[in-house]
């Protein structure tokens, strides 16, 4: 038997990961024994001697490699919440051995075979709903990943991917290191000026933690934001910005320009390899928007409708620059800081005057009540469980009846070894084996600004609204009762994930729920209404901009990803190219997105990020059928529970979004919501 932990079954309540006994040095060891004993899994089903059957074959498949899918996600949580040196070295020896792995088993013939044969008599099985699904998805794993390609056409395949799983690891580290080595100090009090308290205090305890005298910023979201939003000096904002965007852009050692290209180009071989025209026709098979041309008809579409708006605003926005400060020219390095002046000026919500209300415990505790409210769940804080860091909340969630749901673990503020954002994940998902149903364990990942010597952490509403987004992806995974692992919680199609996340969202602007914790630290005092009704006037402030946003990172991955990228030489030429149609501000030739675009080129979003204004649609017509009847109406509540949250990726999304609202998405709803319809 195995002497490492992380082999064996973990002796702990419910079943949670023993962050404290695991040694970095376990991993590596770990992860080549579980390999080694999910082959061996492997090996049982293709020895079977009996005829291939559901049971045998694809159930059998589908509960193979627990402990592996185990370790992976302790270990990989963990070098995105909670890294160092070594973690990334074990990240960079384990990810071909995974690569390997996986490849073992897509390209094993008589593997494939088995599942082959059933999935070609699957109408004589009688399977249900869910089954047919994971036979489908069993059998695509193999079909999408090369089980029918000749073998000097597979060896080829292998190749590519363990050389795509390095790269995405690589683009990563760039990023995230050039993120931690940019600081920005300023000696200056003067220099400061615009900025909230809370920012400079911030800041100076920034500069004392790293033994310098005076306000240190970085190009961590919660110091860089604040800065280019309140910040009067324009030169430092500039500074700070050029800085932000020249992320893995300076031909230097953490340069990612070939590494995006490398990327684009291997993506396309492996699509054409697997007799698909392009990277985004083999991904958009498996998503609800189906092909590229759907997706670039849907951001066409938005575009159009958002473009006047977004040109009007960006006009508006010009001539208060001037009017206020002389402006001739809006900059990128403007854009925040003007677009919060007029947005005072306009609605007199300024988010330092918000944040008050948001100390981050009472939201938190919204969350849960809203939570409690629409879905009957109760969350308690427990200390019998171990975290992988301090600041890490654990908590215990039960049903009405007290059944226990789920293990929730939240982690709120930045650290050195964190990357920047934030995410939902787990470290365990709900199943249904041997007749125990399995629940899961939930985590939310954020990057909120500290308490200080004296505040409470204090959110500002946009930060409010990150943790509702979070917790809302934290409840489909919580909320999951499925048999199998792979289609539980957020297993969905991609351009579905985001529907849980994005509905939540509403709430943080509904009177009946601010109630519920909006609540000013020092007094107590629940947040003014003329407050909430600013705040939602001012949701559709610049949203014809924020569309052109949106709409513009969605066709540059597509420009990367829909169409043969081998022509390709120059990232930022290329780039400039795929954003014309959305430009509002000059370009600034020291920068470049392409380059630190993690969610494309390390994360999973590639042909995918037009998800983000899919899943608003979605969001935003599911929100309208909650306001017909009231926001926590419980029918309305259950009917999302049943067919959307609990449901995972067992049916096809729109076969389920149909059943919960009894018709298709409206797109009119997103339109009507951000004030584009005229």
């Amino acid at each position: 038997m195995s002497k490492n932990i992380l082999n064996k079954t973990f002796n702990t309540a419910y079943n949670t990961a023993p962050f404290s006994k695991i040694k970095d040095e376990d991993f590596l060891p770990a992860f080549k024994t579980a390999i080694t004993n999910a082959k061996a899994e492997i090996d049982t089903i293709t020895n079977n001697i009996e005829t291939p059957s559901f049971e045998n074959t694809i159930e059998t498949l589908e509960f193979s490699g627990e402990q592996l899918d185990r370790i992976s996600s302790i270990f990989f949580n963990l070098n995105s919440a909670e890294t160092n040196d070594n973690i990334q070295k074990i990240a960079q020896e384990v990810s071909p051995l995974l690569s390997d792995f996986s490849n073992d088993i897509t390209l094993n013939l008589d593997l494939f075979k088995r599942v082959k044969s059933v999935y070609d008599s699957k109408n004589q099985l009688h399977l249900t709903i869910e089954q047919q699904t994971l036979l489908d998805k069993k059998y695509k794993s193999f079909s999408r990943n090369g089980a029918n390609l000749s073998d000097d056409k597979k060896d080829e395949l292998r190749e590519i991917d363990k050389q795509l799983s390095q790269l995405k690891l690589k683009f990563g580290e760039n990023v995230l290191a050039e993120t931690n080595t940019f600081e920005m100090l300023i000696t200056d009090e003067k220099e400061l000026s615009g900025l909230p308290e809370g920012a400079k205090e911030a800041a100076s305890q920034l500069a004392e933690s790293k033994n310098k005298k005076g306000w240190l910023f970085t190009l961590d979201y919660p110091s860089y934001i604040p800065f280019m939003m309140y910040a009067d000096n324009r030169e430092l904002r500039k500074k700070l910005a050029i800085a932000f965007g020249a992320k893995a852009f300076k031909g230097d050692n953490l340069d990612n320009q070939n590494i995006v290209l490398k990327i684009a180009n291997l993506r396309q071989q492996r699509a054409n390899l697997l007799g698909y025209k392009t990277h985004a026709h083999f991904v958009l098979e498996e998503r609800m928007a189906e092909t590229p041309e759907n997706v670039e008809q849907f951001l066409n579409n938005l575009l159009e409708k958002a473009k006047p708006a977004a040109k009007n605003e960006f006009k508006n926005l010009e001539s208060f620059a001037k009017d206020l400060d002389g402006i001739e020219k809006l900059q990128k390095w403007d854009s925040a800081y003007y677009s919060e002046k007029l947005k005072q000026q306009l609605f007199d919500l300024d988010d330092e005057k918000l944040k008050p209300y948001f100390k981050l415990e009472n939201v938190i505790d919204g969350a849960f009540a809203v939570a409690n409210k629409l879905f009957d769940l109760n969350f308690e804080e427990i200390d019998n469980i171990n975290k992988y860091h301090n600041d890490v909340l654990t908590y215990k969630v039960t049903d009405s009846n007290g059944n226990f749901i789920a293990v929730f673990y939240a982690d709120f503020f930045p650290r050195k070894g964190k990357r920047n954002g934030a995410w939902m994940t787990s470290f365990k998902p709900q199943y249904i084996k041997d007749g125990v149903n399995e629940r899961p364990h939930i985590s939310i990942v954020c990057n909120f600004t500290k308490p200080t010597k004296s505040k409470p952490s204090l959110l500002t509403f946009n930060e409010v609204t990150t943790l509702f987004h979070e917790f809302g992806h934290a409840l489909h995974g919580m909320l999951a009762n499925t048999t199998y692992p792979s289609l539980s919680g957020t297993n969905v199609y991609w351009d579905f994930v985001e529907l849980p996340s994005q509905v939540l969202e509403n709430w943080c602007y509904e009177k009946e729920a601010l109630e519920l914790f909006a609540k000013h630290y020092e007094t107590g005092e629940v947040i003014p209404m003329e407050l909430v009704e600013k705040i939602k006037q001012s949701a559709t402030f610049h949203e014809g901009m924020q569309t052109l946003r949106q709409i513009s990172f969605g066709l540059l991955d597509m420009s990367w990803h829909g169409a043969d990228p081998s022509h390709i030489k120059d990232v930022k030429a290329h780039e400039v190219k795929a954003f014309e149609n959305t430009k509002l501000y000059p370009d600034v030739p020291e920068n470049c997105m392409s380059t630190s675009f993690a969610h494309i080129f390390q994360g999973g979003y590639s042909s995918g990020y037009y998800s983000y204004k899919w899943a608003e649609v979605l969001d935003a017509d599911a929100f309208e059928y909650f306001k017909e009847s009231g926001v926590f109406n419980k029918e309305v509540a259950t009917k999302f529970k049943e067919n959307v949250l609990s449901q995972g990726g067992t049916e096809n999304p729109m076969t389920l979004y149909k059943r919960f609202r009894e018709k298709e998405p409206q797109p009119e709803a997103l339109l009507r919501r951000a004030g584009l319809l005229k």
